[in-house]
């Protein structure tokens, strides 16, 4: 035996061989993460360049930025806090808001996406469905039926 205990090189065909490892894809482990939901307090100061330090100070002076907690009691921030967070460094970075001032900003631009949360423009990774009339979907109701309950008897069959 040539190559190890299980293989004999010599008795391998040429049409056995793997193919060379430039000629298949390679996937690693990063084609298959999962985006997070919730992101510590750590990854929030890296991703938006705010020490942690200040990012506690600013959920005692601003109001919308309440990150939960988790049972360990670390800090969780949402893409709603790190967007919050990115208008506050924003404010008060970039334009040299004071705090007063920029709470004043936050609070009237918050109040203005509560009264009418249809003018919010969607950000850019949001999927966005086009709206079709019933009378252009080609599919029939009943037939989404039928393949619902399909999928709801073959869920109870993987359950059990």
């Amino acid at each position: 035996m040539v190559q190890g205990e299980f293989f004999d090189a010599t008795q391998s065909k040429t049409g056995d061989e793997l193919p060379e490892a430039q000629d298949r894809p390679r996937r690693g482990l990063k084609d298959f993460t999962i985006p997070k939901l919730y992101h510590s307090i750590a990854e929030v100061s890296a991703m938006t360049g705010v020490e942690r330090y200040i990012l506690r100070f600013w959920e005692t002076e601003f109001n919308a930025l309440r990150p939960h907690k988790n049972r360990g009691g670390n800090r969780i921030y949402s893409e709603k806090d790190i967007k919050i967070v990115g208008r506050i460094k924003e404010l008060l970075r970039d334009k040299r808001y004071t705090i007063d001032g920029a709470k004043q900003i936050l609070k009237q631009e918050l109040e203005a996406e509560r009264k009418n949360p249809e003018a919010k423009l969607p950000a850019a990774d949001e999927a966005q469905l086009p709206i079709i009339p019933p009378e252009q979907i080609p599919v029939k109701i009943s037939e989404l039926h039928e393949i619902k309950k399909a999928l709801m008897a073959l869920r109870e069959r993987l359950i059990v």
